[in-house]
C-alpha cells in the first residue's frame, strides 16, 4: 500500500511522492456520487468486490437524496408523512446523529437537506437558489429538527409532513465504516478504505496524509500521521456555487458558514470523524470533547490554522 494516500476530494493530498508496494493491490469504483479506492495488501476476490459494490449500492438506495427511488426520497414527496423503514445500519448511524446533534445545539442536523435545495444543492444540481419568496414561505411554515419532527422506533422512522434527509455530514465516513468491516470479515487486516478523502486505515505500518489548502490544491497546510484510526476533512471550497454559497449550512439558520474554511478530524470510527469534521464548523472542540474522543485541526477565514494538542503530525502554517 501507498506510504502517502492519493489527493482526496475534501482537502487530503499527498505530502510527497511515494512509490507503490508492489505486493499491494487497489480496487476503485464510483458509488454515493464519488470516486473509492481500497488498497489492501493482498487482491481482493471477485466475489468480496461484488459485494463491497452491493453494499455501497444498498447504502445509496437507502440515504441519496439524488436518487428518486431511495428512501429518503420517498420521505420528501410523501405530503402527509408516514411510517419508513431503514436497514439495520440506520441505528448507528441515527444514534451518531443525536449526539451530534445535541453536542451543536441543532446545528449538525440531518434535516438541513430542505435548506440545501433552497440554495440550489438540490436533486437535479440546479445550483441555482430559489426565489426569495419562495425561501420566505418554506421558512415560515417552521425549520423541521430532528428532534421535534421525527419519531423512530428501532428501523421504523416516523414522519408527519415531507422531510428532506442530507446524510451528508456523517453517511459517507459510516460507509466507509461499514465497507472497512466486510473486508475485516473477509480476513483483510491491513488496508485502507478512501472515500474521496473520509479514510479509514487498519495495520502496523502508518501512512502519511498531506492536509491540502482548501485555496490552493497545490499546497499542503501539514501532514497527518495515520495508524489504526480514520481521518476526514471537510472544507467550504469544494462545493461552491454563487457568492458565499456552500454545502456546509448551520441547520439552525441555513446559512452557509463563513468563519471556518477547512477542517481535518481524526477518530476512530470513520463516521465519528466525518460528523466532527462538520461540527467543527459551529462548535467549540472545547465543547465536542466533552461528548467525543478525537484529534483535529482547523483553519480559519483568515489563514490561522490550530490544532489539539494530541494530534499526531505537524502543521505548516
Amino acid at each position: 500500500m501507498n506510504d502517502v494516500r492519493p489527493g482526496a476530494e475534501e482537502a487530503s493530498r499527498p505530502a510527497d511522492p511515494s512509490t507503490s508496494d508492489p505486493r499491494g493491490s487497489q480496487f476503485s469504483f464510483d458509488a454515493v456520487g464519488t470516486h473509492w479506492q481500497i488498497d489492501t495488501d493482498e487482491p481482493l476476490s471477485a466475489d468480496l468486490r461484488s459485494h463491497i459494490l452491493d453494499r455501497a449500492l444498498q447504502f445509496d438506495a437507502t440515504y441519496s437524496r439524488f436518487r428518486p427511488d431511495s428512501v429518503v426520497s420517498r420521505i420528501a414527496s410523501a405530503d402527509e408523512g408516514g411510517r419508513f423503514e431503514f436497514p439495520q445500519d440506520s441505528l448507528n448511524l441515527f444514534a451518531l446523529y443525536d449526539r451530534l446533534y445535541a453536542a451543536t445545539e441543532g446545528a449538525v442536523d440531518p434535516l438541513v437537506g430542505r435548506e440545501l435545495e433552497l440554495l440550489g444543492y438540490d436533486p437535479t444540481y440546479s445550483l441555482t437558489p430559489a426565489p426569495a419568496d419562495v425561501r420566505a414561505a418554506e421558512r415560515a411554515r417552521g425549520r423541521p429538527t430532528w428532534t421535534a419532527d421525527v419519531v423512530r422506533d428501532g428501523t421504523t422512522l416516523v414522519t408527519r409532513r415531507p422531510l428532506v434527509i442530507d446524510v451528508g455530514a456523517a453517511g459517507k465516513g459510516y460507509l466507509v465504516d461499514v465497507l472497512s468491516a466486510v473486508l475485516r470479515g473477509a480476513g483483510h487486516t491491513r488496508f485502507v478504505v478512501d472515500g474521496s478523502g473520509d479514510l479509514m486505515h487498519a495495520g502496523e505500518r502508518a501512512i502519511r496524509v498531506g492536509l491540502e489548502h482548501p485555496f490552493d490544491p497545490q499546497r499542503v497546510i501539514g501532514v497527518a500521521h495515520l495508524q489504526g484510526q480514520a481521518l476526514c476533512a471537510s472544507g467550504v471550497t469544494r462545493r461552491t456555487w454563487g457568492d458565499g454559497l456552500h454545502h456546509v449550512l448551520d441547520a439552525r439558520t441555513g446559512v452557509p458558514v463563513d468563519g471556518v474554511v477547512a477542517t481535518w478530524v481524526v477518530a476512530d470510527e470513520t463516521a465519528l470523524a466525518d460528523g466532527l469534521a462538520t461540527a467543527l464548523f459551529f462548535t467549540g472542540a472545547q465543547r465536542l470533547a466533552e461528548t467525543f474522543q478525537f484529534s483535529y485541526v482547523r483553519m480559519y477565514a483568515d489563514g490561522r490554522a490550530e490544532h489539539s494538542p494530541d494530534f499526531v503530525g505537524q502543521l505548516f502554517t
